[in-house]
């Protein structure tokens, strides 16, 4: 029997549509399994740790004021040497001590001068503790009104005497504190993953975020707590 040209189309539609069929069975199949794939939970994970300050800056700073511009900058200096002597004798070395800038005040050039001010000159004297001995710092600190015995006020409440604690090691322990809070998160992606009956996978992605340096608390600027947070993305699966 002759098969006409339609029979041949009519199965060629056939195969045609079995084989769309099996095809959009193979794109669900395959759509499944990336769905699958795509499943992840991201966590976070916090490490904190408390470290002393390994260097100081301490500046003291004084002032002093006369008539005789002369006389006032010798007083001044005097006065230097007598800060540089205290510093010496509580431990502090000759690279450890640096004289600052000193500022001259002429109180009669001012625009709005006051006629009845007591002097006319005023000094401002800078002496700079650079040191990587905090504790030689406190101990001195705590004795710093000694000075006052030698007509010397040193100005402790300003913020440019802001006595400065800096922790500049912090390379030794960042590869471990990162360590500590991705294991941190990944107990917390354990937990969600055995409360949602899945199975935790690999890392997705992970960020490490900035390090923080902060002084514990006001009283006690020389401690310093050291935070990282970490992100993490895992995979999960049945």
């Amino acid at each position: 029997m002759n098969k006409t040209p339609g029979f041949y189309i009519v199965i060629a539609a056939i195969c045609l549509s079995i084989g769309l069929v099996s095809f959009g069975f193979i794109l669900k199949g395959t759509a499944l399994d990336v769905k699958a794939m795509e499943r992840s939970v991201q966590v976070k994970g916090l490490a904190e740790r408390e470290v002393s300050a390994d260097t100081v800056i301490w500046p003291l700073q004084f002032s002093d004021a006369d008539n005789n511009l002369e006389k006032l900058v010798s007083r001044v200096e005097q006065k230097n040497d007598a800060v540089i002597a205290f510093l010496k004798l509580h431990g502090f070395d000759d690279d450890e001590i640096s004289t600052g800038s000193q500022s001259i005040i002429d109180k009669q050039a001012r625009e709005y001068a006051n006629e009845n001010q007591k002097f006319r000159y005023l000094v401002r004297s800078n002496i700079i503790v650079y040191s990587s001995a905090p504790d030689k710092v406190q101990n001195a600190l705590s004795k710093v009104s000694q000075l006052a015995k030698q007509n010397i006020a040193v100005v402790q409440d300003s913020y440019e005497t802001k006595v400065e604690y800096i922790f500049t090691t912090l390379n030794d322990i960042k590869p471990a504190m990162v360590q500590e809070a991705t294991e941190k998160a990944r107990e917390v992606a354990n937990k969600f993953a055995k409360d949602s009956n899945s199975k935790l996978g690999k890392i997705k992605t992970a960020r490490q975020g900035q390090f923080s340096i902060t002084n514990r608390d006001s009283n006690t600027p020389h401690i310093k707590k050291v935070r990282v947070v970490t992100s993490v993305e895992y995979y999960l699966s049945d």
